[in-house]
């Protein structure tokens, strides 16, 4: 483990330093600026600036830390981009001559333009719809499917009311959470989620990795106060449906997961519980793990979240690699799995090609 530590370390330094390198050669050209060793002092600064502003604002809270991790997470992300975007010129100048400054500027341009966009599309919730056909229903069940939050730097009370009130508007039979509703431990009172006391059906809720890095026991008793219902491997019972809620785990006994419990697995979990595998059943598990074991215990439908579909390119196509359901709904032999993108962010609050969503799903009767 602590050699995979190491190796990491030294990934993402040779990454800083290949990117400031690159930057400050580019801006050196487009720009004409002839003493290129600034430009090493200014991105190597902005890098420092952004490492440490995001892990010191971690391990506090108040408004001055929030506000420097706002401000260094939209830097990582802006840096990001700009890279991509002189990469983008760059291409484009092989074909076409251009003059420097003006792709340079250019780079610029589209590196604010589609910065700016990321932040404002990462705070507008919207409503996916889905219609899921389960056998055994006699009547229509709608869910609303809500996921990784992450209440702490950048959300708060004011986010969660607004959450409760578009989930409100969908008139949903019942609400399931599945985890990471609070990012770390800033902002971890039970005020910052104390309007979700305002959603008017049934919730229910398991746990996520960073609701553990936030100290999950505390955020179970704060649900709990709010008379939220906490599974934790337990069975429960809502009409017709039953319900399977799960703390994060490994899915099985030959596969390590850095952000779950290697302690037990969803197969050996599954296994010794005692449910009804001819009941219509949902199965809430933070990430998209264990799919053909609950397929093996007649599970109809898996809710789950953790990917947050990459949330801006090009991670998204990393997590389109690590993850075969990365978001969205899938089927595998008959058990159907939704995993939704989220309603929050974790680390540059940008969207591009993603949204912030709830997921609103109408269970229906199969024929």
């Amino acid at each position: 483990m602590r050699s995979m530590s190491v190796v990491f370390i030294l990934i993402f330094v040779t990454i800083i330093v290949s990117a400031n390198i690159y930057l400050s050669r580019r801006f050196s050209y487009y720009f004409s600026i002839e003493k290129t060793k600034y430009l090493y002092f200014l991105f190597a600064g902005l890098s420092l600036f952004m490492i440490l502003g995001m892990i010191v604002s971690s391990f506090s809270t108040g408004l001055a830390s929030n506000t420097m991790y706002f401000i260094s997470s939209v830097l990582a992300g802006t840096l990001l981009f700009l890279i991509l975007s002189l990469f983008l010129v760059d291409i484009v100048n092989l074909v076409f001559k251009i003059q420097p400054k003006i792709l340079g500027l250019v780079a610029i341009g589209i590196t604010i333009c589609i910065s700016t966009f990321g932040v404002w599309n990462a705070f507008q919730i919207r409503v996916t719809e889905k219609a899921i056909p389960i056998k055994g229903l006699t009547k229509e069940i709608k869910i609303v499917h809500i996921s990784d939050v992450h209440v702490g730097h950048l959300r708060g009370a004011d986010f969660i009311q607004k959450l409760a009130e578009i989930t409100n508007e969908q008139n949903p039979d019942i609400v399931f959470i599945t985890g990471d509703l609070f990012d770390g431990k800033s902002r971890l009172t039970q005020e910052s989620i104390e309007p979700l006391t305002l959603i008017k059906a049934p919730v229910y809720y398991v746990e996520g990795n960073h609701d553990k890095y936030a100290g999950i026991q505390i955020v179970k008793q704060y649900l709990r106060n709010l008379n939220i219902n906490v599974l934790e491997n337990q069975v429960a019972n809502f009409g017709e449906l039953q319900i399977i809620g799960l703390n994060h785990m490994r899915a099985d006994e030959e596969s390590r997961d850095m952000h779950a419990s290697n302690s037990n697995s969803i197969k050996e979990t599954l296994d010794s519980m005692k449910f009804d595998e001819t009941k219509p059943t949902i199965m809430l598990h933070h990430s998209p793990e264990g799919i053909k074991y609950a397929n093996q215990h007649g599970i109809d439908l898996i809710l789950s979240g953790h990917t947050h579909s990459g949330q801006f390119f090009p991670i998204n196509l990393i997590t389109a690699l690590m993850f075969p359901y990365n978001s969205g709904l899938h089927d595998y032999n008959g058990t159907k799995i939704n995993v939704s993108q989220g309603t929050g962010t974790v680390g540059p609050p940008f969207r591009v090609g993603t949204r912030s969503e709830i997921v609103l799903i109408k269970l229906f009767p199969a024929d």
